[in-house]
Formats: structure tokens, sequence, C-alpha cells
């Protein structure tokens, strides 16, 4: 009778891993989809006179920047987007929150800062993206439409 319980609760637990496996999938393809730009930044061959600059075309909408960061992540990353009817300048600041978990402590790393840009019209946009002298740094820089 246990046997039976047991093999129960293993097909159970095994349909629960498989649907959150295929549900993050979908989230996954779905994310690529709406994303609108990507860069990741981690050598100095990535700028230009220390900035990054880069043009694409955004479509009416609203939209938030995601960054990927870690420690070594610049200090502070300051954007900027111009457009024919659209202007946004935002300096980000990489904050650490400290994780215990007994025996050592890790950080987690998230830019703070204002992440949503709402974009008026379809438009060329250049993006502008400046580490404030940190040209080593690894960060991703994304956009998604809302």
């Amino acid at each position: 009778m246990k046997a039976k319980i047991g093999g129960y609760i293993a097909i159970i637990v095994g349909i629960a891993i498989v649907i959150g496996y295929l549900g993050t999938q979908d989230k996954e393809i779905e994310n690529k989809e709406k994303r609108v730009f990507h860069v990741t930044l981690a050598d100095p061959k990535n700028y230009e006179n220390e900035v990054y600059s880069d043009s694409f075309e955004f479509e009416e909408g609203v939209y938030e920047f995601r960054f990927v960061p870690n420690g070594d992540s610049p200090k502070t990353l300051t954007i900027s987007l111009r457009g024919e009817s659209f202007r946004y300048f935002e300096t980000f600041s990489l904050e650490g929150t400290p994780h215990e978990t007994g025996i050592s402590t890790y950080y987690t790393w998230e830019y703070s800062g204002n992440k949503t840009i709402k974009v008026p019209s379809k438009q060329e946009i250049e993006i502008v993206i400046n580490p404030n002298g940190n040209l080593l740094g690894p960060v991703s820089v994304d956009i998604f439409q809302e």
C-alpha cells in the first residue's frame, strides 16, 4: 500500500516538474518575441570613445529596461535614448543585496532607476550607453516592449 502511494507521489511530482519546465519555456519564447534591443557589454572593444551607441526602430508603446549585472558591472550606467519626438535620460546605480546562508554571504545585483520608457510614436531611436569609465565590467542591457 505504501509503495502505491509513493508511486503516485512520484508521478505527481514528475508531472509538476514537466509543467513547470514547459511554463518557463513559453515565457522565454514570449520574452524573446517582445525584446526590441539587446547588448552584452564586457570588453573595451564594445565602446567607441568610452560609450556604446546603436540605432533601432521603436513602435509606439511602453518599454522596460532589464539588466543582467554582477558585482563587477559598472557602478553607474548612464543611458540616453533620442528620437524624432522622444528623449530619455537616466543614470542607473548598481546596488547589491546581501543574502545570508548561515555559513556565508552572497549578493544579488540590480540597477536602480527609472526603467520604464513610453514612446509616443513609431520612430528611429539612438541609444547611448555610458559605463562611466568602467569598460571592463560586464553587463547585459535589454529593452522589452510591455
